[in-house]
Parts: structure tokens; sequence; C-alpha cells
């Protein structure tokens, strides 16, 4: 795993944009490459890398690395899982390749298909591409969206047109000619759904992120610039499977991506909460491995009444179970309100979920460890049916208005209130005046999300089906964000088996009640059964009280800690700016009870420090 970075012009370099400039951008990506740092220079572009060595530790797999005749350059942030199978295909049209690392399979990829063999990479991956002949970046993000990527556009300083890209916002905001400005309307969006990005939007104004499977393609030759970007939709028509065989195909897909997701030339190790999710993948890979599994629990620090119950007790229960190597990662709350405010620090944005801390903390332990690679359970919720609350909520929503009908634009709408932090109909109260005229009243957070919905729901005949497609849009790209982010800053690669296309191409074929179970009506009824394929694939080699545990993931009592932080709300010229007298009065004296508006507000609060004072 690496941080990627570059600089491009249409002509020469920009004048005021020297190697300084780039030591400074590579040294802000360092946390995601402490093994090496290049750079890679041509008349009008810079590349630089910071390496994480995982496979073919050797200076063979350094970057960026450059293509046959010095024709091309690679810098590619990611792991890739048909390393083999492509290596084999591409050695049958006399392709000779000088190392065992993934990242020279990539570039002979690109070399050989050019952009079609984005279409044959299963992994996870953020790359840049750049032909010097034909003057064409590729940039390209992973179906999923399991490691970022960002850029900026714009003239510089100097005059000149530039193109800037990199793993994370903080290393392009070091460039010189680059604007460090709140957007504000991501800003509103991240107070309802506690999300740094919003679509190609990001926390800062001008900085744009690659969706997921989204390819940015940038042709620097001719009169102008021309930046163009296309989507990978992720497919699976519905089988109609025989009685029994959406469990067998489960496994089997299941079992294979997460030995795929072994191959390590590192010390590695899994996340394991006690969740049904990671002890499927600790189960597997302790039976694969053929050696000893480490594994590692993260939460809030025990007491006597909480103890028979929380993520640490079933960690431990799963442990015993496969006799792993286990460790736990307690977090206090002294410690979690010194690390928040230091992760914003380092990465430059807020944080999301608060559990990112623990994330963080159990990463910091893997890593003082000797760990370099950690195995974690991202991606089942929304690929297989995992969030009751949510899946009740729309089923009710769809009987509700089952003769009416719903469109796209009430679905969208439905998404967004259902799962909001502070509601749309409450930020007339929170901010200004004049913030709710400069985002129009959320438009743009509102357009998003009716457009996702518009996709999700298009073609869809059953309502949850549509869901799930949602909440992989939604759900699952911000959780891999903060998994990227929280364990790279302690330089360990997280990968994610459950997150995989392949998994996810299975799960689409799946019908919805192989994963969802609801328990009467689909407008009255509870639901009866989450993740059901997975249970029915995995539940006889668990034990049984992990197969029937309650959905949990790092629980932490945030709510009775923030209000520590509350006072930094008061000393916030960003806060100031955005948030109405009687908001940050509020959170000041309330920040417990009100502590879904406290939790975004002290994160921006902080953020706004980080960056403006």
């Amino acid at each position: 795993m690496c941080g990627i970075l570059g600089i491009l012009t249409r002509e020469g370099l920009v004048p005021g944009v020297g190697s300084d400039d780039v030591v400074r951008m590579q040294r802000a990506l360092g946390h995601r490459g402490p093994d090496g740092q290049g750079v890679w220079k041509e008349r009008n572009a810079i590349f630089a890398h910071t390496r994480l060595a995982v496979r073919d530790l050797s200076e063979k797999g350094d970057q960026p690395m450059v293509g046959r005749g010095g024709r091309s350059v690679l810098v590619y942030n990611g792991e890739l899982y048909n390393d083999a199978e492509l290596r084999s295909e591409l050695g049958r049209l006399g392709v000779v390749f000088e190392s065992r690392c993934d990242t020279e399979t990539v570039l002979r990829s690109l070399e050989v298909w050019g952009q079609a063999a984005l279409d044959k990479f299963r992994g996870m991956y953020a790359l840049a591409y750049f032909d010097v002949d034909t003057q064409k970046l590729v940039l390209a993000r992973d179906p999923l969206g399991i490691k970022p990527l960002y850029y900026w556009t714009g003239t510089g300083k100097g005059g000149g047109w530039q193109f800037v890209f990199a793993s994370e916002p903080v290393a392009i905001l070091e460039h010189p000619d680059v604007p460090v400005e709140p957007d504000i309307a991501t800003i509103s969006s991240y107070l309802s759904t506690i999300r740094v990005t919003a679509g190609s939007r990001t926390m800062f104004r001008g900085v744009s992120a690659l969706r997921a499977g989204e390819r940015v393609t940038v042709m620097l030759s001719g009169a102008r610039a021309r930046i163009d970007s296309c989507v990978q939709p992720i497919c699976g028509a519905e089988d109609d499977h025989a009685a029994g065989g959406y469990e067998r195909d489960t496994r089997r897909v299941v079992t294979e991506s997460v030995v795929r997701h072994l191959r390590s030339d590192v010390p590695m190790c899994c996340l394991l909460s006690g969740g049904l999710d990671s002890s499927i993948i600790a189960m597997i890979a302790a039976r694969e491995t053929g050696q000893r599994l480490t594994t590692y629990c993260a939460g809030a620090m025990e007491t006597d009444e909480d103890s028979e119950g929380g993520d640490f007790h079933y960690a431990r229960l799963m442990a015993s179970a496969i006799d792993s190597d286990h460790h736990e990662a307690p977090v206090s709350e002294a410690m979690f309100l010194d690390r928040w405010e230091s992760m914003i620090g380092r990465a430059g944005v807020p944080l999301s979920t608060p559990n990112e801390v623990a994330i963080n903390e159990v990463a910091r332990m893997m890593r003082q460890d000797g760990k370099v690679v950690t195995l974690s359970g991202e991606g089942a919720d929304e690929l297989f049916g995992g969030y009751v609350g949510p899946i009740e909520q729309t089923a009710a929503f769809a009987a509700e208005h089952l003769e009416t009908g719903i469109d796209s634009d009430a679905w969208g709408r439905f998404f967004l209130d259902m799962a909001a932090w502070v509601p749309n109909q409450s930020k007339g109260g929170i901010f200004k005046p004049e913030v709710m005229s400069a985002i129009e009243e959320d438009a743009g957070l509102i357009a998003r999300y009716v457009s996702v919905a518009t996709q999700a729901m298009g073609g869809c005949a059953e309502p949850l089906q549509g869901l799930l497609r949602f909440q992989r849009t939604i759900n699952l790209e911000g959780l891999l964000l903060r998994l990227d982010s929280a364990t790279m800053l302690e330089s360990i690669e997280g990968r994610t088996p459950l997150a995989d296309v392949e998994v996810a191409q299975h799960a689409e074929r799946l019908c919805v009640d192989q994963k969802i179970q609801l328990n009467g009506s689909a407008g009255a009824g509870r639901v009866a059964g989450t993740k059901v394929a997975l249970r029915k694939a995995f539940g006889d080699e668990l034990p049984e009280a992990v197969v029937h545990r309650a959905k949990a993931s790092f629980p932490l009592p945030f709510e009775k800690w923030i209000s520590s932080k509350a006072d930094v709300v008061g000393d916030s010229s960003l806060v100031e700016e955005l948030f109405t007298p009687e908001a940050v009065a509020l959170v000041r004296a309330d920040a417990e009870r009100v502590w879904a508006l406290a939790w975004p507000m002290i994160n921006l609060a902080i953020w706004g420090r980080r960056w403006w004072g």
C-alpha cells in the first residue's frame, strides 16, 4: 500500500513549482509509505510515490515504475488479487516480467491492453498512468472505492494550467498554487451524513474525489486540456438458485476471496470484533494460513456490567474457537479525546464515525507488533443486508406507498432523512441564513441522494434490493474511506475480503429473501434475519452466540465523552462563520444530549482550527 501524487501541465512545469514543493507534498503522504520514496520527472510532469512494501520487497517494486522505453509511467496504490492470472495471460502474449510485484502486472497490463486493462483488475486500487507520447493521463479507482484518490485543476500563480492528484487532500493542499478553502456545501453534507466526501466534492473547495469505480482521463495535447470521466458499474442479474445452492455458492465465493486476500510477503493479521463478518474472515484465514493467526479487537475499556456483552467478550469467544493469538486495544476517554484531535491534525479532515479512533488505536498496536497487513469485515452489511433499522423503515415506506408508487425524488429524500444526523429541515436554525442561501437549502445534497436513488432503484422490482444498492454506493464508500484513513495513519494496509468485486457481484445475484428475512408482511413485519446467505453458509462452523449476535462494530460511548471537547466550538473562526450563536451555545451547554449535532460540529471546529485558526 502506498501514497501517490503527481503534477502535470500542458507545456513546461509551472514556474514556482519546484522540487521543494514535491518533497513537501510527498512528506505529507509519508505515513502511507514508510519503506521508500521515489520521484519521476518529465518535461511537463512530475510523479512521486511513498511505498509500503507488501509484495516483492526488493527495489524492483519501487515506484514510480517506468514502462518499456521510458514512454510511460505508473504510480499505484493497492493490491491486485488476480495477479497470477493476469501474469499468465500476459506471458502468453510474450510479456517478460522483471519482478514479482503486482505493480508491474498493472503497468504491463496497461501497456498491452490500454484502459481496457482496468476491466480485468480484481483488487483494491487507486492509480495514475501517463503515456508520454500521447500526453494522456488516466486516473482510476477500484469499483467499490476501497482506495482513495483526489485531484485539483486550475491556473497556478505563474499563470499556467495544472492538474494535481494525490492519495489524500492534505498532499494536494501542500502544493503552493492550491488554495485552502472550505467547501460549504460539503460541510453541510457532512453535518447530515458524517462523511467527508459528497460524491466528487470534498471538504476543500476545488479538490475533487474520484468516485468508486471512476476513471478520469486527461488529454494534455491539443489546443486545450480535456478531462473526461466514467464510472465502472457492478453488475449481476438475480439468479434462480436451486434449493440450497446459494449457501454453497456464497461459501465458495467468500472463501475464495479471503484466500486471495491472504497473499502477502509481510506479517498479517485480522481485525476481530466478534461479529459475524470478522469472525467468518478470521475463521477462514486461520484454517487456510496453516499457522496460528493473530487477531485484534478494539473497544471502550470494559466495566463489570458490559464485560459479557461487548466486542471484547465475543472476540475472545471467537479467538478461542480458532485458537488465535488474540490482542485487545482498549480505548479510554482520555485517549479518545487526544487521538480524535491528533487524527484530524494528521489527516487534515474531520473524523467520520467515532469508532475511527478505535480502528486507529488497534492499527497502532498492530504496527508496534510488527504487522503490516490486516483483514477487516467491511462490506457484508451493505452487500448481504445487515442493517435492521433501515431495512424495516424501507419496507414500511414501500408498503405505505404500494398503490401510488414512489418516484426517485421521494426515494432520495427518504434515504437522506432516514440516516441524517442533522436533518435538512433543522438546518435553518443551525446554519446562519447566508450559509443556507449559499448552499441553496441543501439543493446539492438532495440532488445527489436523488441521483443515487434513481440508479439504485432503476429496474429494481424489490425495494430492499434497491436499498442495498443504495447503501453500497453511500454507506460502504464512507466506511472504506474510514478504514483506509484510520489504518494508513499507522502504516497498516487494511484489506476487505467481503468488499470485493466478485463477492459484490455474487451478492447482487442473490434474491432479497436469500439475504433478508422479514417476519410478517413487508410493511408491518419485523426483520427476522439479516445476512441470511452468510449465516447459512458459515453458521455451522462458528460459535452459536457469534452467529446470532446483534450488529455491533467497535462501539464507543462517545456521547458521554464529547462534552469535554464542546468548548472548542466557541473558539473556531469556521464555526463562528457558519453556525448560529444559538446552535453553538446549545452544543457547549449540553453536548451529550444533542450528540448528533455536537459530534459533527466539534469535528468541524477542530478541523477549522487546523487550517484557518
